[in-house]
């Protein structure tokens, strides 16, 4: 494998999450994910699966791997890794892999990561969930501040080692 990324949106405080969702609509964060991720592997947490409604899951265009310390589990659409190592070994040899959630999964990725796509969302919401730090990461790219068709500020940062 050539490239591991990690994508995410964060508000203020390094919100990403809130109850097992994201506390905002921003469509064109939803988009730009899309684009990003689409035709490559993704590898989330079992939760971040879940909170996908049906109708996305799994992710068309791309491998879904989700990660899951539960042997049992199963589902449509899906390759069960149990453990990160795992997961990366079932994409070996793509060009490009995306860690796309949770919290703790991309805490425990950030030393294989080699770039971070980040939706920098200008927010302040409560959440339960944030955003391992990007002290250290090299700003590569900064997109305008951007008005979401929903009133909310964002814009697009990538990080590459």
């Amino acid at each position: 494998m050539s490239r591991v990324g990690a994508i995410w949106a964060e508000a203020h405080g390094g919100v990403i999450g809130a109850d097992g969702g994201m506390p905002w609509h921003v469509p064109e964060d939803l988009a730009h994910f899309r684009d990003v991720t689409m035709g490559a592997p993704v590898i989330m947490g079992r939760r971040t699966w879940e909170s996908f409604p049906d109708r996305f899951r799994p992710l068309p265009g791309r491998r879904n791997i989700v990660v899951t310390r539960s042997p049992e589990w199963a589902a449509e659409g899906a390759d069960r890794a149990g453990s990160l190592a795992e997961a990366l070994a079932l994409v070996d040899g793509a060009a490009d892999a995306w860690i796309i959630g949770g919290g703790q999964l991309y805490a425990e990725a950030m030393d294989v990561i080699d770039v971070l796509e980040v939706t920098e969302l200008d927010l302040d919401v409560d959440g339960d969930t944030r955003a391992p730090s990007r002290d250290g990461w090299p700003v590569t790219a900064v997109g305008d501040w951007q008005i979401s068709r929903t009133g909310i500020r964002y814009r697009f940062v990538t990080h590459e080692r």
